[in-house]
C-alpha cells in the first residue's frame, strides 16, 4: 500500500465521510489572506472562530455576509480533486453511506456540486454544514450526529480530510480518520491521523480493510500486502511466508536438539495474537529450550474485515519480534466452521542436548517454586471480558484496569531461561488451562512422584482473590499463564530463587517431591488440607 498507517485497530465500515472545500474539491481562488483583511481577521485565526469572537450581532452578521460573498464566488469556479468523483461512485457501488461535513454553508456547496458530473447533493445521505444546529469542526459533534442520522456506529465511519480540524473531529468523535496529503512534503507524517494518504485511490484500498470477507483464503493480494509488513531476517530461515509458499523450511544443521509444541487458542477474544505467541512459546521455554521459530494457521469467521485480519497478524509479528522469535509461515482462512477468531499455532525451539529439561529427572526432596502468582492469565482474560459484570458487582474501574494490564505479564520465557541455565532444574511446567491444582496433577504424572503443596504458601494477588470472591469461582483451578513451577535440587532453591528474584521476578517455595508415586498432598498450618481437581477450568463457567 502506498498508505501511511499509524494505527492497526480492526473496523468495519458502513459511512465514509468527506470534508468538502480543499478535500472534494479544489477550491476556487479563495484568496483567504484578503478575505482576513477585509474582516480585520487575525492571520493566525481561522475565519469562523474569529466571527464566533466579535463582539455584537451586528458585527458577526456583516463578517459572515463578506464570507458568505467569498465562498460563493469560490464555490462558482471549485472543480472537483482527482479523483473524488470515482470514489464517490465506488463507495456507492459497495452499498456505502456517503456523506458530506463541513464548515461552508450548505448554498456553496450546492453551486460546487455542480461542477461535478453525475454528482448532486441528492447523491450523499447526509450533509452537515455550518447551518446545521450543532457545532461542527474541531468538534466531533457533527460527526457524532451524522453517525446518528445513518443510524450507525460512529466507529463504523471513516472521516476523510485535508486539514487538521477534520482529523480532531474525527478522533473526538470516535471514528477511523484518514488525513488525505496533496503537499506530501507539507510534513503531515506528523499529524496523529490512523490514516495518510496522497490521493483517492488509496482510500479505497482504506475501504477495502473494512469490508466483510467471503468464505475462503484470504485473497493473495491482501495476504502479500500483510506479509511484505514483516521483516524476516533470520538467516536461518530459508523459506518463509510468501504466497504460493506451502510449507517453510529452516536450516537445524547446527542445532542439538528440537523442541516442538503446538496449541491452540480459541476462547480470548481480546490480544489473540498476544497469546497465541507466549502461550506456545511458554511451553518451549519450560523445557530448557529457546523459542525460535512459529507458525500459524489463522480461522476467521464469514464477514470479518481485513483489518482485523491484519491486525491480528501485526500482533503476532510484534510479539515474535518481542522474544526474537521467527514468524515464518502458516495459512490465513475465513470459514463458518468458526464462529470467532481460532489461532493454532506451532513453535520449534532449540536447545543443547545438556540443558534439556525432562520431567523425568525430579527426585524425591526436591524443591517446588512458583513464580508470580496464582491465576495472573484468569484475572487478567476476567477483566477483560466480564469488565461491566465486575462493574455491577461494585468493582471500582481503577481495580478493572489494573487486571486487565496483567496480561503483559503471561510470559515465563525470562524466568524459564534463568532456571535452565542454572543447571540446578529438574523440572518445569507452566501453569495454562485448569490452574495451578492441573498443572501440579499434570507434574506429577509426568515425573511420577507425589507432591506435597503447602496451601498458605502459594501466593494469590488480592485482585485476583475479589474477582474470584465475587464471581465464587476457585483461583486454584483459574487459567493461570504467566506462572512458571519449577522443580530443583533442594540445597539449590535458595540460591536459584535469588537468581530469579535479581530479575524482578516473583517467586515462591509452594512445597516439595515426595516419595515415588502420583498424588497432590495438601496441608496447612491446621494440618491436613483438601487439594480440589477440576474436571474444565473455572473461566468456562463464565461463558
Amino acid at each position: 500500500m502506498r498508505i501511511k498507517q499509524n494505527t492497526y485497530r480492526p473496523f468495519y465500515i458502513k459511512a465514509v465521510l468527506f470534508d468538502f472545500d480543499g478535500t472534494l474539491t479544489k477550491p476556487g481562488a479563495l484568496d483567504f489572506q484578503l478575505l482576513k483583511k477585509t474582516i480585520n481577521c487575525p492571520a493566525d485565526t481561522p475565519v469562523l472562530e474569529f466571527i464566533e469572537s466579535l463582539p455584537t450581532r451586528s458585527h458577526k452578521d456583516d463578517a459572515s455576509a463578506v464570507l458568505a460573498r467569498f465562498e460563493k464566488e469560490a464555490a462558482a469556479i471549485s472543480i472537483p480533486n482527482p479523483g473524488a468523483q470515482d470514489l464517490i461512485h465506488y463507495l456507492r457501488s459497495k452499498s456505502l453511506a456517503v456523506g458530506i461535513i463541513t464548515r461552508n454553508t450548505l448554498s456553496s456547496i450546492k453551486r460546487s456540486l455542480k461542477n461535478f458530473k453525475d454528482i448532486d447533493l441528492s447523491t450523499f445521505d447526509v450533509v452537515i454544514s455550518r447551518e446545521t444546529p450543532v457545532r461542527v469542526k474541531p468538534s466531533g459533534d457533527g460527526i457524532t450526529l451524522a453517525a446518528g442520522m445513518l443510524n450507525i456506529d460512529v466507529r463504523q465511519m471513516i472521516m476523510v480530510g485535508d486539514y487538521i480540524f477534520d482529523i480532531h473531529a474525527g478522533q473526538k468523535a470516535g471514528c477511523i480518520t484518514v488525513f488525505i496529503d496533496y503537499h506530501p512534503t507539507s510534513g503531515a507524517e506528523k499529524i496523529d491521523s490512523d490514516f495518510i494518504v496522497t490521493g483517492f485511490e488509496e482510500i479505497k484500498d482504506i475501504v477495502r480493510l473494512g469490508l466483510p470477507l467471503s468464505p475462503g483464503k484470504l485473497p493473495n493480494d491482501l495476504l502479500e500486502n500483510f506479509l511484505d509488513e514483516f521483516n524476516i531476517d533470520d538467516p536461518s530461515v530459508l523459506i518463509n511466508a510468501g504466497v504460493g509458499e506451502d510449507a517453510a523450511a529452516v536450516n537445524i544443521a547446527e542445532e542439538e536438539v528440537l523442541v516442538i509444541k503446538s496449541d491452540p487458542i480459541t476462547f480470548a477474544t481480546d490480544s489473540i495474537g498476544h497469546y497465541a505467541v507466549l502461550i506456545n512459546a511458554n511451553d518451549i521455554a519450560t523445557s530448557g529450550a529457546d523459542p525460535r521459530w512459529f507458525l500459524t494457521t489463522l480461522l476467521f469467521p464469514p464477514g470479518v474485515t481485513p483489518s482485523a485480519i491484519r491486525q491480528v497478524m501485526q500482533e503476532l509479528a510484534s510479539m515474535c519480534r518481542s522474544w526474537n522469535i521467527t514468524l515464518c509461515g502458516g495459512h490465513t482462512e475465513i470459514t463458518d466452521a468458526v464462529t470467532r477468531p481460532v489461532i493454532t499455532g506451532m513453535m520449534v525451539g532449540t536447545v543443547s542436548k545438556n540443558r534439556l529439561v525432562d520431567k523425568r529427572n525430579i527426585q524425591p526432596g526436591d524443591s517446588v517454586l512458583l513464580t508470580k502468582a496464582l491465576a495472573v492469565e484468569g484475572t487478567a482474560i476476567i477483566a477483560r471480558d466480564h469488565g461491566d459484570r465486575l462493574r455491577a458487582l461494585g468493582m471500582a474501574e481503577s481495580e478493572i484496569e489494573a487486571c486487565q494490564q496483567l496480561i503483559s505479564g503471561i510470559s515465563i520465557i525470562e524466568e524459564a531461561k534463568i532456571a535452565g541455565d542454572s543447571g540446578w532444574t529438574t523440572a518445569m511446567h507452566d501453569v495454562t488451562e485448569g490452574g495451578l491444582a492441573t498443572a501440579l496433577a499434570e507434574l506429577t504424572i509426568a515425573g511420577g512422584y507425589g507432591i506435597q503443596i503447602n496451601l498458605e504458601d502459594i501466593p494469590v494477588l488480592p485482585l485476583t482473590e475479589k474477582i474470584c470472591g465475587l464471581l465464587h469461582i476457585d483461583p486454584l483451578g483459574l487459567i493461570g499463564s504467566g506462572s512458571l513451577l519449577i522443580c530443583c535440587r533442594n540445597d539449590k532453591s535458595d540460591p536459584l530463587m535469588k537468581k530469579i528474584k535479581r530479575a524482578e521476578i516473583d517467586i515462591t517455595r509452594i512445597g516439595e517431591i515426595l516419595e515415588a508415586g502420583c498424588g497432590i498432598k495438601a496441608v496447612s498450618s491446621s494440618g491436613k488440607a483438601i487439594w480440589p481437581s477440576f474436571e474444565a477450568d473455572e473461566i468456562t463457567r463464565l461463558y
